[in-house]
């Protein structure tokens, strides 16, 4: 699969038929010249392309550099002074109001919809986004298989697979330029069915625009993603995740998330709606469930079958998951015995990920949980899976964005932790002791002790060396991550899994 080569004449129609084209300098015959690649990466320009200028840190150094190595035109939302440069010609701009819309638009019309040759699944929620993917690739490449097909594609807050890439991921949902270079990688590749974690972020600033899903899956709602650079309240984020329901052919809808009537009365556009959760009036409902060890047990009864299903990892809240995997492959039409399989097998990397040491006497749990829903959901759990054990906890929160989390985080640790360590997380261009600083007033609140530990190799050593036989410890948060965000730079550092494996052996 490979995209058709069109002329510039023609993106500049395509942004002037959906209003978003301000204005362009182009001459007829520079109109007429061929878009042969596109990209806003001034590393990654050839010939012949055409340069997005996009970013809160983009600087006219970066177009220059892209001109210099090929781009013959850009788009942007203002116009860049490049008199100085010596080129033949001008460099034709295309101004818009949008870039956002505007990228969406563009790369769809790059790619030539490749995305209608697969069978897309869309997973938006709160909390449970990663593993459900996962559930849903396990389940999906069980399926493959047995059929002698290509593996399933990814796309998640973890890592991306597409057939060609195989990479740690930065976001939740990939750029949209780059997310349809994955849809285009998938069809070149012969696969058919990919699965992708569609954050709020992703829908309220267009990335999926123009993408439409086989199935759309809606998890769960809670707050977060609350600050001046993401969400500015609860509304925004909740409408901006309903916003999937516009996407989909058939939606599969949790009975059991908070405002489900108000997501089930907006899933009703789509031609099919299907229920799970643990309530007895879902189509797909899950009840009787046993943990044992650090696998789960439970019944899930529909229309068509009442039978026993098992995941192979603790954490009750993952049934909820396994649920959403199941209503999506039932809607799917996935034979039983590749569910059932699929989930047996399913390992997410980073999530609820358990190390003990030589002696077996004490227990370390690896786990993304990063937002208040999900530090509830860990928490619940762990006290009923291991009620009578202490819990110390490692986490920290990231740089400008979330914010509500300082104190929402702080307060749950605070409330069920015995020990809480507070460090690095992705801090960015913000005070890294700040940060600390603002969750340790939350938690303080509560008699549990604190400890600001910013280097994150040195609290999670810290962490199981204060441990006991009859404490737990979560270090929450990265997982298997192996980047830190420092400034504006991500810098290569070891994962928690790393360092919870080395320090266990000393324990």
């Amino acid at each position: 699969m490979s995209n058709k080569i069109q002329s510039l004449r023609e993106y500049v129609k395509l942004l002037e038929d959906n209003h978003i084209l301000v204005e362009t300098n182009a001459e007829e015959a520079q109109l007429e010249e061929s878009v042969r690649y596109i990209s806003y990466n001034s590393m990654d320009v050839k010939f012949g392309t055409l340069f997005i200028c996009k970013g809160t840190h983009f600087s006219v150094d970066y177009l220059k550099s892209a001109v210099n190595e090929g781009a013959f035109a850009y788009i942007s939302e203002q116009k860049y002074d490049l008199t100085e440069m010596k080129t033949p010609r001008a460099i034709p701009y295309i101004l818009v109001n949008d870039m956002r819309k505007a990228m969406a638009y563009i790369s769809d019309k790059y790619y030539d919809q490749v995305w209608k040759k697969l069978d897309l699944i869309g997973i938006t929620g709160t909390k449970g986004k990663s593993t459900t993917t996962y559930f849903m690739k396990a389940i999906l490449d069980d399926y493959l298989k047995d059929l002698k097909k290509p593996k399933s594609a990814v796309l998640s807050g973890i890592d991306n697979y597409d057939g060609i890439i195989k990479e740690e991921s930065h976001l939740t949902t990939p750029e949209t330029l780059d997310l349809h270079k994955h849809f285009n990688n998938a069809v070149k590749s012969e696969i058919e069915y990919l699965t992708m974690e569609v954050s709020s972020q992703a829908l309220k600033y267009h990335r999926t625009l123009g993408v439409h899903y086989t199935v759309g899956c809606f998890l769960n709602i809670g707050e977060d993603h609350i600050s001046d650079a993401e969400h500015s309240d609860f509304g925004d984020y909740f409408r901006s995740k309903l916003k999937l329901f516009s996407q989909c052919d058939t939606a599969c809808i949790n009975l059991d998330s908070e405002h489900s009537d108000q997501i089930l009365a907006e899933a009703s556009r789509c031609k099919r709606v299907i229920t799970f959760g643990l309530n007895e009036k879902a189509d797909i409902y899950g009840y009787n469930m046993t943990a044992t060890g650090n696998s789960i047990t439970f019944n899930v009864r529909s229309d068509s079958f009442d039978e026993p299903f098992k995941i192979n990892m603790p954490g009750l809240f993952n049934v909820s998951n396994a649920l959403a995997a199941i209503s999506i492959s039932y809607s799917l039409n996935i034979p039983l015995k590749n569910i059932h399989a699929g989930l047996k097998k399913a390992q997410v990397s980073g999530r609820m990920e358990v190390y003990t040491n030589m002696t077996k006497d004490l227990y370390v749990i690896v786990d993304y949980a990063h937002n208040k829903m999900s530090f509830e959901s860990l928490f619940a759990s762990m006290k009923r899976e291991f009620p009578n054990k202490k819990i110390s906890i490692v986490f920290g929160c990231p740089g400008k964005k979330a914010l509500s989390r300082r104190r929402e985080l702080g307060d749950v640790a605070g409330r069920y932790s015995d020990h809480v360590f507070i460090t690095e997380e992705d801090a960015g261009e913000e005070s890294l002791m700040k940060i600390c600083e603002e969750i340790a007033k939350h938690v303080e609140k509560y008699e549990c002790v604190c400890s600001i530990i910013p280097d994150r190799k040195e609290a999670i050593r810290q962490a199981i060396v204060d441990a006991d036989r009859d404490t737990i410890v979560l270090v929450t948060g990265k997982g298997r991550e192996t980047r830190q965000k420092r400034g504006t730079k991500y810098i290569d550092t070891p994962s928690d899994v790393e360092y919870v494996q080395e320090f266990l052996k000393d324990k």
